[in-house]
């Protein structure tokens, strides 16, 4: 059974940082009972929500502790690790540099990173941003890497002589090292590194204040402590790991509100034409035509009820997911200090309290 200690109980009352005030009180206090449900449900110390209304950021609120040790309140602006919500970055880079005619997401990867071995000679950018490309993903002991890097090319070489799982766009094979690939990719087609070009494509474009490359030993101001569940229940710290070995996957680090920022960027057709969001959040396919759910940096479901694009993230220190629904232009953003902590019914519900005031 998860127990939560004695502090935590107490500090489950919402702890409010309101970006606007679009969201009638009746419709706050809602989504205050289904987080703080969520979180003693799961054991959760600390959660920072952030919601998009009609393409606008609208509200923000941190609940619980961001540092369970040291009592610190979670707010609107905790800095969490976003873990693979990074591949929605590298998604919407990819499609600006499209757009810009610099990069052709159906040319070799080898176009623009020629340092590749001969085994990436078909593989596309748009299959490894679909998953589909036969990177291979994690070995044993690879998330515990606390080897720092300098550059995404550096971080090729923890993969890149081993063969491929499957032949490009066999099959769907989740990867955050393809993602690697991806950011070197993006790197070569801009000409300058890929951190320096989201900073200036994205980051800036849309006012993300916080967002940066996660560093273990950099100052990050309000940065959350991370935890993880023991098989009692019991609350731990998490490992330390260092990140900077993937940082297009899973790398960065940021806040609630920024992630909102984003969002509504992207729904208002702030960063990318609607052709491109189209391309973007359309499920891609294996050779024999079986959809896989996934676009280019985003997980993709359509249905005649629903049109939701979305993606999770998990890794030491954190649980995050960001949801967007492009047909209602709702967005909401969940980032927690809770290692496996499972978010993507609490952002569905969310959302329906966003789009309908009524109790």
């Amino acid at each position: 059974m998860r127990r939560l200690p004695t502090i935590l109980s107490l500090a489950l009352v919402a702890l409010t940082q309101a970006a606007r005030a679009d969201l009638t009180p009746a419709q706050v206090e809602r989504i205050e009972g289904l987080v703080s449900a969520a979180m003693s449900g799961q054991g959760i110390p600390g959660a920072s929500i952030a919601v998009v209304q009609e393409g606008r950021f609208v509200w923000t609120q941190g609940f619980g502790l961001a540092d369970v040790e040291n009592r610190v309140p979670a707010t609107g602006n905790t800095v969490y690790r976003l873990a693979s919500i990074s591949k929605t970055i590298t998604g919407v880079a990819a499609m600006i540099l499209k757009e810009q005619g610099k990069l052709d997401l159906d040319a070799p990867v080898r176009t623009y990173v020629p340092g590749l071995p001969d085994h990436y000679a078909t593989l596309t950018t748009r299959q490894v941003l679909g998953h589909i490309g036969g990177v291979r993903h994690y070995k044993l002991g690879e998330t515990s890497s606390n080897r720092p890097y300098r550059d995404v090319l550096e971080t090729l070489a923890q993969f890149a002589a081993d063969p491929l799982v499957a032949p490009p766009g066999e099959k769907y094979e989740y990867s955050t090292f393809g993602f690697n690939v991806a950011g070197a990719v993006i790197q070569g087609a801009a000409g300058v590194p890929y951190e320096e070009f989201v900073k200036r494509a994205i980051f800036e474009q849309v006012g993300m204040r916080r967002i940066r490359p996660d560093d273990p030993f950099a100052i990050i101001p309000n940065r959350a402590q991370g935890y993880t569940l023991d098989a009692a229940g019991e609350l731990r710290n998490s490992e330390q790991v260092n990140v900077t070995n993937k940082v297009p996957g899973g790398g960065f680090c940021s806040t609630a509100a920024d992630l909102a920022r984003f969002a509504a960027a992207l729904l208002r057709g702030d960063l990318l034409k609607p052709e491109s969001l189209e391309e973007m959040w359309t499920s891609q396919k294996t050779n024999d035509g079986n959809e896989t759910g996934y676009g280019i940096g985003w997980g993709v479901q359509r249905g005649p009820e629903v049109f939701r694009v979305s993606h999770g993230g998990g890794q030491s220190r954190v649980a995050t997911f960001l949801a967007l629904w492009p047909g209602r232009k709702t967005a909401v953003a969940i980032m927690t200090n809770r290692e496996g902590a499972d978010l993507g019914g609490l952002a569905n519900r969310i959302a329906k309290v966003v789009e309908d005031p009524a109790p």
